[in-house]
């Protein structure tokens, strides 16, 4: 009954079978090894972009910064949704990696960007003539941090507003596989087809042991992310063993494969979660991210069984009122069994 988050799974076998193959004789460090060189070239083929360059990391935080950092000047803002995990979760690293370029938050439903809302900030904004705060880039999350998906009709209105005022556009895809799953689509259609000139491209969430990759799909921002990678001090020696990682990853879809799963488990959650007493979801399920709010009591009883998720309002443990609707999120991932799910059931639907 695991539910607390996509990073607290196990990574796949394939993956761990992949770093131990790795293990074997002598490569150059830092990013000079075959594994790697192969991993720039699988990712410039899944992504259909020939130039692109890659970059592996090992932390969707710096990921995340440093692909910021490098499109951002320290006098911009960087528009993002009020939620977004560079927003509340990032410990300012943004601030930090971009040299003091501020996080203007932008509203929107279930974590997505609203175009309307983007265009009224961007425009309160400087154009370059004075000495205020002048626009950055535009960064929307591909999970949003609520658990939606953008469409990639809903990607082009955002991107769309952001061109217009002359933005550069990065994705967070922290959950870049789940969303593509629940799209259908192909990566290229979910990043630069779209107007997303970065991404972040996760794996640590999806069966990796730590491992996160950048793509720029214009090639001139790489000279600036090289430096900035390794000031930052997020270059590694040893660089094989995240490349073989990613290369275990996209061989035979393992990559899509581990996100359809995750998201299946989520769909079956999500029909227990709804049917307890008194539940309500709050935002709709559209991946492997539910959340909803049910009383306290039932809240308390599947804590105390072992149920491991967030609760993100009040104390299920306090004395209060046991009918008091808390807050939950539960994201499931690739090793989540019906077995985990059946016993949350067996908790969660007591009379």
């Amino acid at each position: 009954m695991f539910f607390a988050s996509d990073n607290t799974g196990p990574a796949a076998p394939q993956v761990l079978e992949a770093v131990i193959a790795a293990n074997q004789g002598y490569a150059m460090p830092y990013g000079n090894d075959p594994a790697t060189h192969q991993v720039e070239a699988r990712l410039r083929e899944v992504f259909e972009a020939p130039d692109a360059r890659v970059f592996l990391l090992s932390s969707g935080t710096a990921a995340n910064a440093l692909a910021l950092a490098t499109l951002t000047q320290p006098w911009q803002a960087i528009l993002c949704h009020e939620a977004a995990h560079i927003q509340v979760s990032e410990c300012n690293a943004p601030e930090f990696y971009t040299g003091g370029a501020k996080l203007l938050p932008v509203a929107g439903p279930d974590g997505r960007i609203d175009p309307d809302a983007l265009a009224t900030a961007l425009g309160n904004l400087s154009d370059g003539k004075s000495p205020d705060t002048r626009r950055g880039p535009v960064s929307l999350t591909q999970v949003t941090d609520l658990g939606g998906v953008y469409s990639l009709s809903q990607i082009r209105a955002v991107t769309e507003v952001a061109k217009s005022f002359g933005c550069a556009c990065h994705m967070d895809g922290a959950r870049f596989a789940n969303a593509l799953v629940t799209l259908g689509c192909t990566p290229a259609e979910m990043t630069w087809k779209s107007g997303i000139d970065a991404v972040s491209f996760g794996g640590t969430k999806n069966g990796l042991i730590g491992a996160e990759a950048v793509i720029f799909f214009n090639p001139d921002h790489a000279y600036e992310f090289e430096h900035r990678r390794r000031r930052g001090g997020h270059l590694m020696s040893k660089q094989r063993y995240l490349a073989a990682q990613y290369l275990a990853y996209l061989t035979d879809d393992l990559w899509l494969d581990l996100a359809q799963k995750a998201n299946t488990a989520a769909a079956r959650l999500e029909s227990v979660v709804t049917k307890i007493k008194g539940a309500k979801l709050l935002h709709a399920r559209q991946a492997n991210m539910i959340f909803a709010v049910w009383p306290r009591a039932t809240h308390r009883r599947l804590l105390a069984a072992g149920a491991a998720y967030y609760v993100e309002s009040g104390d299920p443990f306090s004395d209060d009122d046991p009918q008091d609707l808390l807050t939950a999120r539960l994201v499931t991932n690739w090793a989540t069994t019906n077995q985990h799910i059946e016993d949350f059931k067996a908790n969660a639907l007591v009379d």
